[in-house]
C-alpha cells in the first residue's frame, strides 16, 4: 500500500470511532437518563483521547509527508489537504488538554439542563469557568502553532480561514441596517397584526406534522430520525442522522419551524458524497455551510409566500383545534404568524430580521471571554448591556432567558456563533442564486414539490464535501463570493415589499 492508502485507511477508522461518539452524544442529550451522566462522560473523554492519540500518531505525519510526492486524482489530492488540516489541529492540543475539556464541557452541558430550568447562575458560574480556563488554554495552543489571535484559533475550528479580521467589518454592515430595519419591519407590521390560532396543539399532533414536512423536503428515513431533547440539533452521522425538537402546547410554530431547520441540517449530511464519507473530504464544508442549509429550507425556502399557500391545509388538518373558518387559520393571517418580527430574549425563536443581532452579542462576548478581557462572572452584566444597545430589551436576573439561554458556551463551542449569521447571508445568496437556476421553483414551492431544489443543492453544495473551500464554492454556486447583499436585499423583500 502507498503513504496514500495507508492514511486513508487510519481516516476511515478514525470515523468509525466518530460514528460511535455521534450516536453516544445524541443518547445522552437524547434519551440517557441523568443517572447515566457521570459515566457517559468519562466513556466520551476516553473515545476523544483515543482518536486524539490516532489523529497524532507520529506514522500519521510520516504518510502525509511521503504522499505529498505521490501523483493523485483531484479528490484524493483534496482529501490530503484535509487531512493534513486534521493532523495539524490535533497536534497542537495535548491529549491530557483534550481529556480535560471532555470531561469539563460534559459535567458544565448536564449541569445546565438543570440549572438553566433553576435560573441558577450562582451555580452555573463555577463549572463554566473551568470551561473557559480550559478553552482558553487550548486556544493559546492553537495560537503558538498557527499564529492567529487566540478566538481565532478557535474560530478557525468551525470556519477555516475566517478572522476577526473579516468578521467585524461584516457584522458591521449588519449592525449599521439592522436596527433601523427592525423599527421599519415591527412599525409596518403593526398596521397588519397576526391572529394567533388558539391551542392547546398536542404533542402526536405537532409530531405528525412535522414528520410529514420531513418527507416533503426529502428527508430519508431509512437513515434518520426524529426526537425530543431540550435544545434542537442535528446529529448522528451521514448513514443515520439524529434530529431533534422540542414541543409546547401554547403553539406550533417554534417546533414545526424547528424540525424544518434540522431537517436543513440533515440533508445535507444525508447528501454528503457517499463514496469519501470516511474521509475528510467527504465531509461537510464548514459550520458556516452547514448553517446555510437549514435557514435556506427554515427562512427562504419555508417562510415563502409559495410554501404558506401549501402548508395551510395542511395545518387545518393537522390540528383539531382548527377552525378553516376562523380567520387565524387562513393563508395570508397564517404567513402573517409565520414572517412576524419582535424583539425577543430567545435565540432559537427569534426572527430572521433580529437574529443577527442575538448572534453578534454573543460574539462579542465569547470573543472577550477567550481573549480575556472579560471573565465569567461579568457574563451577565454584558449581556445585558448588549441586549438592551441590540434589543431594546433587559435580562438583568433573568439567567434562564439570558446567558444560559444557550448549550454552546456550556458544551465548550466557542467560536460558534458566528457562523449563524455567515450562514443566514449564504443562504440568501444561494436561494436567489437557485431561483435563477430554476424558473418554475416559487410554482413548485406552492404544490409542496421540493426536487429541483434539493437536487441544484445536492449537485451545488452537498455533493462537494470538502471538495472546494468556501468562496471557491460560493463562487461556482453562485457567481460571486459571500456577499452580505443578498441578505439584506431579501429582508427588505420580505418584510418591506411585501414579498
Amino acid at each position: 500500500m502507498t503513504p496514500y492508502d495507508m492514511q486513508h485507511k487510519h481516516f476511515a477508522r478514525l470515523n468509525d470511532l466518530y460514528h460511535v461518539g455521534a450516536i453516544a452524544q445524541w443518547d445522552e442529550a437524547a434519551m440517557m437518563p441523568t443517572g447515566g451522566g457521570d459515566a457517559r462522560g468519562q466513556a466520551l473523554a476516553t473515545l476523544d483521547g483515543i482518536t486524539h492519540q490516532m489523529l497524532t500518531d507520529p506514522q500519521l505525519g510520516e504518510w502525509l509527508a511521503a504522499a505529498e510526492t505521490e501523483t493523485l486524482a483531484p479528490w484524493q489530492a483534496a482529501n490530503l489537504r484535509e487531512m493534513h488540516r486534521s493532523y495539524r489541529d490535533a497536534t497542537c492540543v495535548p491529549e491530557s488538554l483534550v481529556e480535560r475539556r471532555a470531561l469539563a464541557n460534559s459535567r458544565c452541558e448536564q449541569a445546565w439542563r438543570v440549572h438553566r430550568t433553576e435560573n441558577n447562575w450562582q451555580a452555573m458560574a463555577p463549572l463554566l469557568e473551568e470551561v473557559v480556563a480550559l478553552a482558553r488554554e487550548e486556544a493559546a495552543a492553537r495560537s503558538a502553532v498557527n499564529g492567529m489571535s487566540l478566538y481565532d484559533s478557535l474560530l478557525d475550528s468551525y470556519e477555516p480561514g475566517m478572522t476577526c479580521a473579516q468578521l467585524d467589518p461584516l457584522f458591521a454592515e449588519l449592525k449599521a441596517f439592522l436596527p433601523g430595519l427592525l423599527d421599519a419591519v415591527i412599525e409596518e407590521q403593526a398596521q397588519h397584526p397576526a391572529v394567533p390560532p388558539e391551542g392547546p396543539f398536542p404533542v402526536e399532533e405537532q409530531r405528525a406534522l412535522g414528520l410529514e414536512m420531513m418527507r416533503t423536503l426529502g428527508f430519508d428515513f431509512e437513515h434518520g430520525r426524529l426526537d425530543v431533547s431540550h435544545h434542537p440539533f442535528c446529529g448522528g452521522v451521514p448513514s443515520d442522522v439524529r434530529i431533534t425538537t422540542r414541543y409546547e402546547t401554547e403553539g406550533f410554530t417554534q417546533a414545526l419551524m424547528g424540525v424544518i431547520h434540522e431537517t436543513g441540517h440533515a440533508l445535507y449530511e444525508q447528501g454528503l458524497p457517499a463514496q469519501w464519507r470516511s474521509q475528510p473530504v467527504g465531509q461537510a464544508l464548514s459550520t458556516a455551510m452547514h448553517e446555510s442549509q437549514s435557514l435556506l429550507m427554515e427562512m427562504q425556502a419555508c417562510r415563502s409566500r409559495e410554501f404558506l399557500h401549501f402548508l395551510t391545509p395542511h395545518l387545518q388538518r393537522c390540528f383539531s383545534t382548527a377552525s378553516t373558518g376562523s380567520t387565524a387559520w387562513q393563508e395570508d393571517n397564517l404567513y402573517r404568524l409565520f414572517t412576524r418580527v419582535n424583539r425577543g430574549y430567545i435565540r432559537v425563536y427569534a426572527d430572521e430580521v433580529s437574529y443577527p443581532l442575538h448572534v453578534i452579542l454573543r460574539y462579542e462576548i465569547e470573543r472577550d471571554l477567550i481573549e480575556g478581557t472579560l471573565d465569567v462572572a461579568g457574563i451577565p452584566d454584558a449581556w445585558d448591556t448588549r441586549m438592551q444597545a441590540y434589543l431594546g430589551l433587559s435580562t438583568a436576573g433573568n439567567y434562564r432567558d439570558g446567558c444560559l439561554q444557550d448549550v454552546h458556551w456550556p458544551a465548550g463551542l466557542f467560536g460558534y456563533f458566528p457562523t449563524y449569521t455567515l450562514g443566514a447571508m449564504s443562504a440568501a445568496q444561494l436561494f436567489a442564486a437557485a431561483r435563477r437556476s430554476l424558473p418554475e421553483l416559487p410554482a413548485q414551492l406552492a404544490e409542496g414539490n421540493f426536487c429541483a431544489l434539493l437536487g441544484w443543492l445536492r449537485e451545488q453544495v452537498h455533493s462537494q464535501g470538502k471538495f472546494l473551500d468556501y468562496n471557491a464554492l460560493m463562487q461556482q454556486a453562485t457567481g460571486s463570493p459571500l456577499q452580505s447583499s443578498w441578505f439584506r436585499a431579501h429582508l427588505e423583500a420580505r418584510y418591506l415589499a411585501g414579498g
